[in-house]
């Protein structure tokens, strides 16, 4: 059991718990958005089967970037860049937690599980193998990764994928940019130590600002249109509205206002507001 533990301890860092909890909860509100009687052990098991695909296409990004994480201070310590994991058992562990998720997530339907599988195509092969070394606007397909596990629970709940799914999914392709740029400017360094491609060594701080400002603007608005659509009540709706405010003033800020502190402020506020409005959007089932 020791043993065990210790194994368990070095993977977790491995699957980006925060981050992979977030794309976790947007599978589960996706599902949760249409207007059906719950039914709860599809729901369990949707939510363990993108877990694990989601985990999987992390651990599998680790495994390939063992390199470049090993030449930034921010990630030099992840067990795969420091050695304390070798890179074939990296490998090894990551694709079968991605064959196990994919595979149970066909398994509970066709179309679910395509979508899952093109989560993890786009994040592992397109993004990760092909174009994260090569361009700094890898970052849309690595945002069209992270859209499909809204847009996956959403599939799962109406057996097709419908406009509010694709705006649910659109909403998270635009936030996605929040959290990737904000990260590109405040480690530029380690990214050029790396030699990785981002928007401000490629198109300047003021580009790349402006561009976190705008994404943000047009994630607010996929929300909100798909709130409507979805039916949420007048409480919800306006508690959307407040908070959509509030995003909106720190886009305008950011893209004024040149500093660190406004650019993290941005960050966090834009993580907190797609965490709430998951549960909003969640709360539709009950």
């Amino acid at each position: 059991m020791p043993i065990l533990f210790k194994k368990i301890r070095l993977y977790w860092p491995l699957i980006k718990s925060t981050q992979t909890g977030l794309l976790l909860a947007t599978g589960i509100a996706g599902y949760l958005s249409a207007h059906f009687p719950v039914n709860i052990p599809v729901l369990i098991g949707m939510s363990i089967s993108l877990f694990l695909a989601i985990s999987g296409s992390t651990i599998m990004n680790m495994w390939y970037d063992h390199d470049i994480d090993a030449k930034m201070k921010r990630t030099h310590k992840r067990p795969a860049a420091s050695g304390e994991l070798s890179r074939q058992e990296v490998y090894y562990v990551g694709m079968a937690i991605s064959v196990i998720g994919i595979g149970w997530a066909l398994s509970i339907a066709p179309l679910f599980g395509a979508v899952v599988f093109a989560g993890w195509f786009f994040d592992v092969v397109v993004y990760t193998l092909w174009l994260k070394r090569r361009t700094a606007w890898s970052i849309v397909w690595g945002g069209i990764s992270g859209a499909m596990p809204i847009l996956a629970g959403r599939a799962l709940a109406v057996n097709s994928i419908d406009f509010i799914g694709t705006l649910l999914a659109l909403a998270i392709l635009f936030w996605i940019p929040t959290h990737t740029l904000t990260f590109s400017l405040k480690f530029r360094e380690d990214y050029s130590n790396a030699g990785i491609p981002t928007f401000p060594s490629t198109y300047g701080d003021n580009f790349t600002r402006a561009t976190i400002a705008i994404s943000s603007i047009l994630a607010a608005v996929a929300i909100g249109w798909a709130s409507v659509l979805i039916g949420l009540s007048a409480g919800y709706l306006r508690l959307i509205a407040v908070l959509t405010a509030g995003l909106l003033l720190l886009a305008f800020a950011t893209f004024r206002v040149h500093t660190e502190r406004a650019n993290f402020g941005l960050f966090r506020y834009a993580s907190f507001y797609m965490l709430i409005s998951m549960i909003i959007l969640a709360m539709r089932a009950f």
